[in-house]
């Protein structure tokens, strides 16, 4: 299943160089503007080495507070705050310490009193270690809130492709039956031959179901070539009561869906169209390009339905006599896949004029394989080379037919 990677921020994208940069650089840039703040008041030039003994000690001391903050961050906010300002009174009073101290060795105190120096100092020093206390954590945080949003992203990001997989893999139960079924019968009417060859297309039909990544797409090509086998079976049970045509433009071919998404449709159809009629009903399914969006249309020319109202953009119908037994799971399956995909960028319709007949409009933008690479390369790189594995040949305008000899196919 194709994850999201964490995406940290570039700059702290190593967390121990980014630390070591900023504590290099917010030390640095203190003891300058120490040093020239001294020798702009007209300070003697030894003042340099009572500043970078400061910065030194500060410096120091921001490390061990850094490991000591690095274990009450992930404490309790109580005892996090409480403990944090106890430490940065400990140690801005041993940062004091250390300034009056040797400030009073080197003579440059105007006062001899240690303990007005010591105090004077620690509020020096108090605003630099609470301003870096105060980064220190703010950074922190900042990556604690964006690891927990990259991680929700994921979570989401897999939560879909599960649901895209389950949608994909709800496949309607009574096509297997009835196949299995068929066979059993074929069995024994002992037609080995013939129940060989449809076990045979119900093998290469579940084997091609499971090749295609749950969530993945494919070309309208390699889609038409799954409907192929799946009509194959169908036609064994159906004879001539069951035809297609295949419509499909050369730049069609080429764009990218999700996989198995007309395969319900073309079911729907059989079940709803062709089973009820004893003449059966031919099954359609076009292909072409609309702007930039790609146009596919499953029609059948059964019963069809009878439309009393509009909700969701999906219609809602009232079955007719063949339909009453529908219970639509296929189209909404079809819709929840298409929003999970695409969400406001795609149409579906569905369409059942009076005189008979049924069919299902879909448009998708139009993506080619190169495209859907482009999008989605760093994060589903494994998943797309057993995608690549199955990329047909320059496709056809028109695609042949896998189906027996007794299948009527018109271009």
């Amino acid at each position: 299943m194709a994850v999201l990677p964490i995406r940290p921020t570039p700059f702290f994208a190593n967390k121990n160089q980014a630390f070591w940069n900023l504590q290099l650089g917010g030390w640095g840039g203190a003891a300058m503007l120490r040093a020239m703040s001294a020798l702009a008041n007209g300070q003697p030039p030894d003042r340099l080495v009572i500043i970078l003994i400061a910065t030194i000690t500060g410096f120091s001391l921001s490390l061990i507070l850094a490991v000591v903050y690095g274990q009450l961050i992930k404490q309790r906010p109580l005892v996090t705050w409480g403990a944090t300002a106890l430490v940065l009174v400990f140690a801005t009073g041993v940062y004091a310490f250390i300034d009056s101290w040797v400030l009073q060795v080197a003579g440059a105190a105007t006062d001899g009193n240690f303990v007005k120096l010591f105090v004077g100092m620690y509020f020096i020093d108090l605003t630099l270690l609470g301003a870096w206390s105060a980064l220190y954590y703010a950074i922190n945080f900042f990556l604690q809130v964006e690891e927990q949003a990259d991680r929700l992203e994921r979570l989401e990001a897999q939560a879909t492709s599960a649901q895209l997989a389950m949608l994909r893999y709800q496949l309607n139960p009574h096509f297997l039956f009835n196949t299995l079924n068929s066979i059993s019968t074929l069995v024994l009417l002992k037609q080995s031959e013939t129940a060989n060859a449809m076990l045979t297309r119900l093998s290469s039909f579940l084997r091609h179901t499971l090749v295609t990544q749950p969530g993945g797409k494919v070309s309208v090509a390699q889609e038409v070539e799954t409907l192929q086998l799946y009509l194959g079976i169908e036609q064994m049970r159906f004879e001539e009561r069951l035809r297609t045509t295949f419509r499909v433009e050369p730049q069609a071919a080429g764009a990218r869906l999700p996989a198995m998404l007309l395969q319900p449709l073309v079911e729907n159809a059989i079940k709803y169209g062709v089973s009820p009629q004893e003449e059966g009903a031919e099954i359609s399914i076009v292909a072409q390009v609309v702007g930039p969006r790609l146009r596919v249309t499953v029609s059948d020319t059964g019963p069809g339905m009878t439309m009393n109202n509009i909700e969701d953009g999906l219609p809602a119908v009232r079955p007719t006599h063949a339909r009453r037994d529908s219970t639509g799971v296929g189209l909404t399956n079809i819709r929840d896949r298409l929003a999970q995909a695409y969400g406001e960028e795609h149409r579906f319709e569905i369409r059942s004029p009076e005189s008979g007949g049924f069919s299902v409009l879909i448009e998708l933008p139009y993506e080619t394989e190169e495209q859907d690479e482009a999008l989605s390369a760093p994060q589903a790189a494994p998943a797309q080379q057993g995608a690549r594995t199955q990329k047909p040949s320059a496709p056809p305008a028109v695609l042949p037919s896998s189906l027996p000899p007794k299948a009527h196919q018109t271009t």
